[in-house]
């Protein structure tokens, strides 16, 4: 075009010369094998408890493991592993964090002067962050990095997508018929983006009695094999309520957790 400005971010023609728009790179002194997404169509279902518990399952098969913690409103990894220093930087990137069992984690938490500080950011900045944590972090060589999704398919999702390497999504509910609902929503995402689905993880799905063993639906009968089954995703996992698991995760001791539902799913990421 005779009249084109080559700046492309501020043009809706459909020309020859649109110059497409570079993906953010890993940094440069990192490799990572395998990306996945812990995701959940809303908050409140235990996403990032079903993240740190990945992420200790992962490292105790012996697989060296990293978490990006992409809730940067409601960064939480950082106290579920316990970790109180702030982040640091050298000549390589940003240094993250390590956990008692080496597990890598980077969290916003680690860059606020003070853990309830509240980040009150617009979305721009968020995403922003997010994509930082991937370019400028070393991470060194990681066989797995679990991503902590913030809720919902919002600008995070879309950004982390569309411009990070993800090789699978694994989805987060509770049995109740309107966040089965939720699911489906983000389910549909993924697959708009053609990011797989490679299992869906149902917490409080169900409460076991200590006495008698005998199991209760305290929410409600689940959906999520009948979801899984609709968008034909083949691994489906039910977490019970366990007092014991979310009292690991409030203090920092998720990695003592003796909560092994999830480890057949472990063995095939």
């Amino acid at each position: 075009m005779s009249d084109c400005t080559h700046d492309c971010s501020t043009c809706g023609q459909d020309c020859k010369e649109r110059i497409a728009p570079q993906k953010p790179q890993l940094n440069k002194n990192s490799k990572i094998g395998k990306v996945y997404a812990v995701m959940s169509g809303k908050g409140g279902v235990g996403k990032s408890m079903v993240t740190a518990l990945l992420a200790t399952l992962s490292r105790r098969i012996g697989k060296s493991v990293g978490v990006l913690d992409g809730d940067i409103i409601g960064a939480s990894m950082a106290k579920s592993f316990g970790i109180k220093e702030k982040a640091m930087g050298c000549d390589k990137g940003i240094l993250p964090a390590e956990t008692v069992t080496g597990i890598k984690v980077v969290s916003m938490n680690m860059f606020l002067k003070d853990e309830s500080d509240p980040v009150v950011w617009r979305s721009s900045l968020v995403t922003s962050a997010v994509t930082q944590f991937w370019t400028d972090v070393y991470w060194g060589d990681l066989d797995l990095l679990f991503i902590d999704m913030p809720p919902g398919t919002g600008d995070v999702a879309l950004t982390v997508f569309q411009n990070l390497p993800v090789d699978g999504v694994i989805m987060v509910t509770t049995p109740q018929e309107l966040v089965s609902m939720i699911v489906s929503k983000g389910v549909a995402m993924t697959k708009m983006l053609n990011i797989p689905v490679v299992a869906i993880v149902e917490n409080m799905s169900y409460y076991q009695c200590p006495k008698c063993q005998e199991k209760l639906n305290i929410f409600g009968e689940s959906n999520v094999d009948n979801i899984a089954k609709q968008y034909g995703i083949e691994q489906v996992v039910k977490l019970p309520i366990d007092r014991l698991l979310a009292a690991a995760c409030d203090n920092g001791a998720i990695e003592y957790a003796e909560e092994e539902s999830l480890s057949s799913l472990v063995e095939r990421l």
